[in-house]
């Protein structure tokens, strides 16, 4: 077998076990990630949503496309300046997708916001927090606990 060459072979190797799958990893990177629109939900719903993942995460990723850019900058900047969230990172892109009216490809512009919990967050958040939300219901009145025995 003439001009045949000799190719020596490379042991395979086993990829790096991992006990998250792809899956369970996009769960867990999604978690605190909000995706805005200007037109489904009111301003503070995601204001106040933005606030729930900050103090269950510690920090919050607020992303739009298109036309609710702007809402989500709004966000982010009520956030900062309640003393709430410090910017961690801000992304802009483009995203390419198909035009639902034209039929044709057209790109839409992005962007990531990523904020974190700032250090003055939970003082800001105990203070913002009425206080008859926070204080236990007091005692009924004795009169009014004694007719309640009649």
């Amino acid at each position: 077998m003439a001009g045949e060459r000799a190719v020596a072979m490379q042991p395979a190797v086993a990829p790096p076990i991992s006990t998250t799958t792809p899956t369970q990893t996009m769960e867990n990177q999604k978690k605190n990630r909000i995706q805005v629109s200007n037109t489904k939900k009111p301003l503070f719903f995601y204001v106040n949503l933005a606030k729930r993942y900050i103090q269950q995460h510690n920090e919050v990723e607020l992303s739009a496309l298109g036309m609710a850019i702007t809402t989500v900058v709004t966000i982010a900047e009520i956030l900062k300046n309640n003393g709430l969230a410090t910017e961690k990172k801000v992304l802009t892109s483009t995203v390419g997708m198909k035009d639902e009216n034209k039929g044709r490809f057209i790109q839409k512009a992005k962007i990531e916001i990523v904020l974190e919990k700032s250090e003055k967050f939970d003082s800001v958040m105990n203070t913002a927090t009425p206080a008859a939300a926070r204080a236990p219901a007091p005692a009924p009145a004795p009169e009014v606990a004694a007719k309640d025995k009649e």
